[in-house]
């Protein structure tokens, strides 16, 4: 079975965002989709590793913020290479609005989002699937959507040119993330290394240096 077919289903780009109490946060997914007109509805899954996950929980209430092709390498990062219970992702970010749930969407890089009452939890294991209403959507730009395919060909930084990357130490060597960009510094790569981003095994990994 070659699991490299997974990569051939065609993928959008998310940031999803949730408030509980004052905290607010976000994260990178890539799973929304329409399931149903008649009440409109959208589902989307979460990794449980993820703080964003903790947080929707606990809150029947997010948002979807669709990534656009204007976006930049930077939301990427903000959004999805580091976790809300160690930063505060929204800090010194002003690319928002709150929308009438109290819950942020993104105002740059995005063209469309979507406020969810969520309606249903689905345990899938690795994941929660969650099923949601619309209680709200608006179009922001006329920009295409970004796919994981133009996120590859047009986000993701390239492998750098240069012998020895600067934040490498002596003996070690940099592997990146085919998915999501992720960087691994080390003197190798553990065949059991999961991404803490996407979640993508090591064999997804690509060395760099």
């Amino acid at each position: 079975m070659n699991t490299k077919a997974m990569y051939k289903l065609s993928y959008g780009l998310f940031v999803l965002t949730a408030k509980v109490g004052d905290k607010i946060n976000g994260c990178i997914t890539n799973t929304a989709i329409q399931v149903a007109s008649e009440p409109n509805q959208i589902s989307f899954a979460v990794n449980k590793a993820n703080y964003t996950h903790e947080m929707l929980m606990k809150s029947d209430v997010c948002n979807i913020s669709v990534i656009s092709e204007e976006a930049g390498f930077e939301l990427f990062k903000r959004f999805g290479f580091q976790s809300g219970r160690e930063v505060d992702k929204f800090a010194g970010f002003t690319d928002f609005v709150l929308a009438e749930n109290g819950v942020p969407y993104i105002t740059k890089g995005t063209n469309a989002y979507f406020s969810i009452v969520i309606k249903q939890r689905v345990d899938l294991g690795s994941h929660t699937l969650f099923i949601g209403e619309l209680a709200a959507m608006e179009v922001l730009s006329s920009v295409p959507s970004a796919t994981y395919s133009f996120y590859q060909a047009n986000i993701k930084p390239k492998p750098a040119a240069e012998a020895k990357p600067s934040d490498v130490p002596e003996g070690m060597h940099k592997w990146r993330c085919k998915i999501c960009g992720y960087e691994y510094v080390g003197v190798s790569l553990p065949e059991d290394f999961i991404c803490p981003v996407c979640k993508h095994p090591a064999e997804d990994f690509e060395q760099v240096y």
